[in-house]
Order: C-alpha cells, then structure tokens, then sequence
C-alpha cells in the first residue's frame, strides 16, 4: 500500500498531487479528515467524500497572486489539525501551489523563514519546488510577519500596487486612478531625514521616505517597503518619488506621461512617465515620477524640525510653518 508524503513532525499533515486522492487506504490510515485543493481544474466531487474539503483556484504561474489566499488555508489546515485529523494538501503535482501553502503553515506555526520550511518539506516530498512567484511571495509574507490579515498590511499592498504598475506598462498604458497608491495617504509614522521644497515658493512638496533609491538595490527590499534613504547620488539630476497626493490631479488624467507642477505657485517641478524613465546616472526607474534637483530645495532635518514643536512649545516657529506633512 502506498504510503502519504507525511511533513515531518508532530503534525499530521500531508502533501500530494492528484492521485494522492485516490489512495484510500492510506488516505483512511492517516485518518485524513480535511483536504486542500490548491488548483484550478474541473474536480471529481466522489474523491472529497467523506473529507471536509476546501479548493483555491490558482493556476502555477509567477504572477499568481497565491499570497492573499495565506490566512485562509493556514486556518483551514489549523481547524482540521485542531480537530484531530490528518490535513492533505494537494495540487495537481504535488510540487508548486500545494507546497507553496505548506510553506506558508509552517512559516505561520513555527516562525521559520521560507527556505527553513522548504527544506522541511522536501524531506516529506523531495520534488517540491514553488516557482518564482510563489517563492518571492513567501519571502514577503515572511517579510511581514506572517499576518492574520495580509490586505491590512502596507507591504501586502504596495506589492499589489507594484503588480498593478507592471500590468498597465505591459498593456502602454496608464494604471486606472482608484489603483494609483499615493504613499503619503498609507505610510504617515516613517521618520524623514530631509524635505524637499519648491526652489520658487518654498513649498514642501515630499520628505525623504518617499524617495526611491534607484541605484542601491538592498534600499527597497523584498515585501516592497523601503529602507530610509538619504537621497539620490550626487551625479543624478533628479528625484524619484512614490506617488504623492498633490500629484494627483495631474496623476489621475489617465496619461502615459506629463510635467507636474508645484500645487502652489504652478512651477514645473517634475516630470513623470508610467513606462519607465532613465535617470542621468543612467538608471531606469519604473514607473518614473520625479522632481527636478534644478527646481528643489533639500532642506535637512534640523532645519525643518522646529515645525513639528510639540504643542506648548515655547520657540517661536518659521515663516514657512504653516506648511504641514499633510499637505504634501
């Protein structure tokens, strides 16, 4: 009789493709009560019964989103360990999708990093092997802390934002307004080293966590949020930002590419292309929203600092206080 790919442990759960289903015997043996179908296929409803049975449909592919579905088979595999059953996981192999929710159970139980629980699993089954895709969405989640809720996370959905970016510039055209993220309405708790203001009329216009570093790679890192930076390299003439809410008048017109203005005095400060657009050091940033280092004042930290006195604060305050973050 054949036996089930067991994942080593305590635990009583088990990984396989397709024909796993039609061992029942075994299946009856390891007491399996629940089954996970992570594929996207037409099933036989006759190899569920009697099982407690729960299908993603995801095909294996790089850019399927397997991550949002995370909390969900954790609980599900949860629930039928918690009852005292034996828990499958199929896909059509056994290999990617299947081991790919494995890996994520395990990251979540054990607070292990996703190439610990890939090696975990491949004692139970050693053909298992998540695709790229799958793989960078376990570092992220793992990157995350393995979230109950992975959609409340800002990380979750700056890497949807990112999928929406790279989706739109396949097609040539610009991302739809309700799915461009303007950072500073998500991220408001970040420390800034820097502000950038008009040159012109002194207005601030972006703070240093909103850059993106186009020329140190470790900067933004795996789940899509960035470290603090200090800024671009002295030989590039521009300064790539995240989206920011005073561009979006300008953002939300639907078009491939444009200038943006300062929202006060209506200086050209910056420019932006959704393709993509080369930096003079000769980087390409995508998408390409920038501001213009000949238009910009970096005015440092301490400089700045006065205007976020706690109230009672006894200094008196700059001309330019009145000037807030929530104006960016």
């Amino acid at each position: 009789m054949a036996l089930l790919d067991k994942v080593p442990g305590d635990l009583s759960l088990y990984i396989g493709g397709m024909f796993t289903l039609r061992r029942r015997d075994a299946l009856h043996q390891a007491n399996v009560t629940h089954v996970l179908s992570v594929l996207r296929m037409p099933l036989d409803q006759s190899l569920f019964s009697p099982f407690r049975h729960m299908v993603i449909e995801v095909d294996d592919v790089d850019d399927e989103n397997l991550l949002e579905h995370f909390p969900a088979t954790n609980q599900f595999i949860q629930e039928g360990l918690n009852g005292g059953g034996g828990v499958l996981v199929h896909c059509a192999m056994g290999k990617s999708r299947s081991a790919t929710c494995v890996i994520a159970y395990l990251m979540q139980k054990h607070n292990i990093n996703p190439s610990e629980a890939l090696a975990y699993v491949r004692q139970a089954r050693s053909i298992v092997e998540p695709n790229e895709g799958f793989m960078k969405q376990l570092e992220l989640y793992g990157r995350m802390r393995t979230p109950d809720n992975v959609e409340d996370s800002p990380a979750y959905q700056r890497w949807v934002y990112q999928r929406e970016i790279e989706l739109s510039r396949a097609c040539g055209q610009a991302p739809e307004a309700e799915k461009i993220r303007f950072e500073d309405e998500h991220v408001s708790d970040q420390a800034a080293n820097f502000e950038l203001r008009c040159r012109k009329c002194r207005r601030p216009l972006a703070t240093s966590q909103y850059l993106v570093s186009h020329s140190t790679p470790s900067v933004i890192n795996d789940q899509n949020e960035r470290s603090p930076s200090v800024g671009p390299p002295p030989n590039c003439a521009h300064y790539f930002l995240d989206p920011l809410s005073w561009m979006r008048p300008e953002l939300e017109q639907g078009k491939l590419d444009g200038r943006l203005e300062c929202p006060k005095c209506h200086t050209n400060v910056g420019k932006y292309a959704w393709q993509g657009m080369q930096c003079s050091c000769s980087e390409w940033v995508v998408p390409g929203i920038s501001l213009s280092k000949s238009r910009i004042d970096e005015v440092k930290k301490s400089a700045f600092s006065e205007i976020r006195r706690p109230p009672g604060a006894t200094a008196p305050l700059p001309a330019n206080a009145s000037h807030s973050r929530q104006n960016l």
